[in-house]
């Protein structure tokens, strides 16, 4: 398939692309297709470094050769492309799905011997994608870019994106949109959806299912009988650090189905994410989430719900006895919900310094959030500041004058409740300082930033808002770089009320 669509440049771009999950899994899990060429491939968008760490050449993709492959136009040598099958809960409601306008073209072997998935998203119609036209608008594709990058760089695992190319092609949404295609990189994309579609289609197939996954995410486990337990526990322990690691910067997903959910931990299908500006846990941004499904204080509890649907596809590997597969799904459910509040709290532990998991924290801890959404505080910078007043108090300087909110009396008494009780942990204020400064960004992609960096794009293709703010946001941590108020001020409070972001699917 792949000889008859490759290009000599193709051979030194340093294409490595194996095929394990076509050899490794019966044909009901995939679909070979082939993406639809376009009319003016050209690049919008390249991760120069992602493609270093890939073995890839980057030279190659400046070239119009490396364009027409970013856009499936041709094929990278050893591409055999296919879309995956899956299922999903869609706001809680089940529906068979699949890869509708993505298609992954193999997976590609890093020079560290590290195996990922190099998927096209957009590059046309598959047999999954029902009444829809295969393709993506450019804002979205942008987006996911820019902010999976952002994650990436404040050290939440998640996919990457390796290119955007435009397409010179219109897709018809509400109105014409300028086209492109995302390639998008991942350690695989095997869904919790995945499974689901193997146990409601062909249930004796998802053993074979959970084997592939063990030996490509979980190597360690032993092959034992209760290898399919650990399998459960130990991605259940992925979800819960991911999610918390979300909870920790303010981000929303947006949209937690459970094909959204990828069993090696990454953070997976970029559509209506956002940021939160003004702390408040009832925040939603998705047009489409109408009732707060996937609101920002209700992540953890569609992470354990979304765990249970796994569970239940995994049943009849966990005992042969139904009663006994139930009990063993409901004890680890159980102990991963209280895992959760302990990876919350050691998150949140390190954004103030270090603090023990005592009750005195927990209540510490939470009379700030307290504060924060009765002060309509934003909740990067609150956390920022903090790290500041600590950094500056280790080095024994005054500490900065208080703007509002945080020039607030009770907000002054509580900062020096959270000092007393530093003071008084082990370790020196210089490295609880330098442990806040490591887990408390200073910016991140704020949502009217990144709104007006997408419509310079889309509506004039004019990248250099974006390139901007992508380089800013590849620093989130660094204090020492000139204060860039522009990336770290809030949308004015009327606009982030208003603030929707949609899937653009």
């Amino acid at each position: 398939m792949s000889s008859q669509r490759d290009t000599p440049a193709g051979h030194r771009a340093g294409w490595r692309l194996q095929q394990s999950y076509r050899e490794g899994l019966p044909a009901i899990f995939y679909t070979q297709t082939a993406p639809t060429p376009v009319n003016r491939p050209g690049l919008a968008l390249f991760n120069v470094e992602l493609a270093g760490d890939l073995g890839l050449d980057p030279d190659h993709f400046e070239e119009p050769a490396g364009a027409a492959e970013l856009t499936g136009n041709t094929l990278p040598q050893g591409a055999e492309p296919l879309a995956q099958a899956y299922a999903g809960h869609q706001f809680g409601h089940f529906t068979m799905l699949g890869d509708g306008r993505a298609l992954v073209l193999g997976e590609q072997m890093a020079p560290d011997g590290s195996r990922w998935d190099v998927q096209y998203k957009g590059s046309g119609p598959t047999p999954f994608s029902r009444r829809g036209d295969g393709r993506a608008a450019l804002g979205p594709m942008l987006r996911e870019y820019l902010v999976s990058e952002s994650l990436h760089a404040l050290g939440i695992p998640t996919t990457r994106s390796l290119a955007v190319a435009t397409t010179g092609e219109s897709v018809y949404r509400e109105t014409p949109l300028p086209g492109a295609v995302l390639t998008r990189v991942a350690a695989s994309h095997i869904r919790v959806g995945t499974f689901q579609y193997a146990a409601a289609q062909r249930p004796q197939q998802v053993k074979a299912l959970a084997d592939y996954t063990l030996e490509r995410h979980y190597p360690d486990i032993a092959p034992d009988p209760d290898r399919y337990c650990n399998l459960l526990e130990r991605f259940l322990e992925r979800q819960i650090r991911l999610v918390a690691q979300w909870l920790g910067v303010g981000f929303i997903h947006g949209v937690m189905n459970t094909d959204n959910v990828a069993l090696s931990g990454e953070t997976i299908d970029y559509g209506p994410c956002a940021f939160m500006d003004t702390y408040d846990p009832a925040t939603v941004f998705s047009s489409i989430d109408h009732h707060g499904r996937y609101a920002y204080g209700n992540q953890a509890r569609i992470a354990l719900w979304n765990g249970a649907r796994f569970a239940e596809t995994l049943l009849p590997l966990l005992s042969g006895a139904e009663k006994k597969a139930v009990q063993l799904a409901e004890e680890i459910l159980l102990n991963a919900n209280k895992q959760f509040e302990a990876q919350w709290l050691t998150i949140f532990h390190a954004k103030l310094g270090g603090l023990q998991a005592t009750q005195a924290d927990k209540n510490l801890i939470r009379s700030l959030l307290t504060w924060m959404q009765t002060h309509q505080a934003d909740f990067i910078n609150t956390f920022a500041h903090l790290t500041v007043l600590a950094r500056t108090r280790a080095n024994g300087q005054a500490p900065p004058p208080s703007n509002a909110p945080w020039n607030d009396e009770t907000f002054a008494a509580w900062c020096r409740r959270w000092q007393a009780h530093c003071d008084a942990l082990p370790g020196t204020p210089a490295s609880k300082a330098a442990l806040m400064q490591t887990h408390n960004p200073t910016v991140i992609p704020r949502n009217h930033q990144v709104e007006s960096a997408l419509a310079a794009a889309v509506t004039r293709l004019d990248f250099a808002p974006l390139q901007q703010l992508l380089t800013v946001c590849k620093q989130p941590y660094n204090y020492d770089l000139p204060p860039a108020d522009t990336y770290r001020t809030p949308a004015p409070p009327d606009w982030t009320r208003t603030f929707q972001t949609f899937c653009g699917t």
